[in-house]
């Protein structure tokens, strides 16, 4: 018995990298798994059902209310519920890091259209469906620079730090409706589209060094922490960021 059977998983980002992964991981302990990009998710989709999970692919922009509509009529419509959301989708693997007086207004609103607007209107659609099943649980992907703030990324940690804020903001006001939302803050981690971006090369070797466990991060290595977050072993715990390095954080 999967510790997500008979759940409804949705989630955003997830045509490929740590959203693919995550996807998979739900389908395999025995959530029927909404995935969405804006790509195409039909690989993404395509591993599950041939690993004997229930999966079905969505095109969402997260920035369209409609889109957005639509992905919760098809969930509770076809998928039969909406139990846990993951709100993976953003802008990052395909940044150039830059010094911050060279980001361009139209580059900054674009990431925290994306990386934030976005991902408050995903819980707009979604919290009507939640409170009036009863529950359900969120898990928003963050990053761990917020934590450091590396050089090059300015607007992208403050994107993050922006959804540890609406994390937080969010739990607080839905904790009496039994919906639980916590984030993960993942290190560097070594994704197809991370590991095609040489802009990232510079990162590699240091943020390696800094950590308490010396490897690359993968995308495998946050599947245990969003299956705790996403099952009744978290259900006392909500507001909560959990951060996934390797130990270059220690809070």
């Amino acid at each position: 018995m999967g510790r997500l059977d008979n759940k409804v998983a949705v989630i955003t980002g997830a045509a490929q990298g740590i959203g693919a992964l995550m996807a998979k991981v739900m389908a395999d302990e025995g959530a029927k798994v909404l995935v969405t990009d804006v790509q195409d998710t039909a690989e993404a989709v395509k591993a599950i059902t041939d690993a004997g999970g229930i999966a079905q692919g969505m095109k969402v922009d997260i920035t369209s209310n409609d889109d957005l509509k639509a992905m919760v009529e098809t969930a509770t419509g076809e998928m039969g519920g909406l139990d846990i959301m993951v709100n993976n989708a953003a802008i990052f693997a395909t940044l150039t890091p830059k010094p911050f007086f060279e980001i361009d207004d139209d580059e900054f609103d674009q990431i925290m259209r994306v990386n934030v607007r976005g991902l408050h209107q995903v819980m707009r659609a979604i919290t009507p469906t939640m409170i009036k099943a009863g529950g359900g649980k969120v898990v928003n992907i963050a990053s761990g620079t917020f934590y450091y703030g590396p050089p090059g990324l300015s607007h992208y940690t403050a994107s993050k730090g922006a959804v540890l804020g609406l994390t937080r903001g969010h739990a607080r006001e839905l904790g009496d409706k039994n919906i639980q939302i916590n984030a993960i803050a993942p290190g560097l981690t070594e994704s197809e589209g991370v590991a095609a971006n040489d802009g990232f090369d510079m990162a590699r070797a240091p943020t390696v060094a800094s950590r308490s466990i010396k490897r690359d991060m993968l995308p495998e290595d946050l599947a245990g922490s969003l299956l705790f977050l996403c099952t009744p072993d978290s259900d006392f715990i909500t507001g909560q960021t959990i951060n996934v390095d390797g130990g270059k954080i220690n809070l």
